[in-house]
């Protein structure tokens, strides 16, 4: 997933893709315990996804926070 995808989501997108890879996350640790796992940088992109999709959300109530604040 790349910056530009997450910056055309709308907020509950990103709320469900997060959800979708932590619980992606909780399935690779499983698989890690039980070695099932064969690709271990899926952690890796699984992590880093998730933080580009906290970043967005974060920037965004920043940019909400910041136009009510002009408005007020």
């Amino acid at each position: 997933m790349k910056s530009s995808e997450v910056h055309n989501f709308n907020d509950e997108e990103i709320s469900l893709e997060i959800e979708r890879l932590l619980k992606r996350q909780f399935e690779l640790r499983c698989q890690k315990v039980t070695d099932k796992i064969e690709d271990t940088s899926q952690f890796k992109k699984a992590r880093r996804d998730i933080a580009r999709l906290n970043t967005e959300r974060r920037a965004r109530d920043i940019a909400k926070a910041a136009d009510s604040e002009v408005t007020a």
